[in-house]
């Protein structure tokens, strides 16, 4: 698949973008949802083994296709490794399936009841890195706890501010201000919120074009302005914490928006499961949220 291929299927195709970038601080979190305890591995390596082998049985498994899914975001070390002799980027874009890769580095301490990003240390190597294995975007994290104009303004800031340095990299940045969903003020900091990412996109050049991955909204079909903006490629949504029922029933009711979901996706597999057993809950999955997505 080209760039330009890429582009197309991100902006038009039918279908989500899987989450599948859980990096150190939520990885045992991942693997004991998974059904392997702490207590099987002993370091951060084997651990990091143990999470690309679940990663490797979701990528290779025939429910994870390109019919309904668009794209995969990847941590850094799945980039780095392989499936089946080939690196992971690789194998999904022969699979039809366009490569997205994690970029921050977590979050910082909460101040003005947001965590904004920690400084992400060797950006631009990483970059290089992703272009080499043929990533298409990057995705990028903060958080908004509470509604405080200065912490979003700030939270925005720092999203574009790195998202031009990815864009001047030849990526696609996947600018991502989380609002916790148990946010007290959760409607009153998403209007705000939008207003100033739409202030932001509005200064983009002709050629800087970004995704956004938000939380679903609590008015619906708030973010349409955004979805329809000429230099957003794509809207995707972010589970949160909602189940997968609940992420989806919310996401059927805002028009234009797709899912980006992580914990949704993948909450009923375990390791124990027969190959058979782990394809069918997988396809369940998947197709649920493909529905909810069209």
């Amino acid at each position: 698949m080209q760039q330009s291929e890429q582009f197309e299927k991100v902006k038009n195709g039918k279908g989500f973008i899987a989450a599948l970038d859980q990096s150190g601080g939520s990885t045992p979190k991942a693997l004991a949802a998974y059904g392997i305890p702490k207590d099987r591995y002993s370091s951060d390596e084997e651990m990091f083994n143990l999470v690309h082998e679940m990663r490797t049985r979701i990528i290779t498994s025939p429910a994870f296709d390109s019919e309904k899914i668009l794209g995969a975001i990847l941590f850094e070390h799945t980039m780095d490794n392989k499936i089946e002799e080939k690196y992971t980027a690789e194998y999904l874009l022969d699979k039809g399936i366009v490569p997205f890769l994690k970029v921050d580095k977590g979050l910082a301490d909460e101040e003005n009841n947001v965590q904004m990003m920690k400084p992400i240390a060797g950006l631009d190597d990483l970059l290089k890195r992703a272009n080499e294995h043929k990533i298409f975007g990057t995705k990028m994290r903060s958080v908004i706890k509470d509604y405080n104009e200065e912490g979003i303004k700030a939270v925005v800031d720092q999203q574009f501010e790195i998202g031009k340095e990815i864009i001047n990299a030849g990526l696609v940045p996947i600018i991502e201000p989380e609002v916790d969903i148990h946010n007290p003020n959760k409607e009153k900091t998403e209007d705000l919120l939008k207003d100033e990412i739409q202030k932001h996109l509005d200064n983009l050049g002709d050629d800087e074009f970004v995704m956004l991955k938000l939380t679903i909204p609590t008015e619906t079909n708030l973010y349409k302005s955004l979805i329809e903006h000429p230099m957003v490629i794509r809207v995707v949504a972010l589970s949160g914490g909602y189940t997968t029922e609940d992420a989806n029933e919310k996401l059927k009711q805002n028009e234009g928006l797709i899912a980006s979901f992580s914990r949704a996706l993948t909450q009923d597999l375990n390791v124990d499961q027969t190959d058979d057993e782990f394809n069918q809950t997988l396809a369940r999955a998947v197709e649920s949220i493909y529905e909810a997505s069209i």
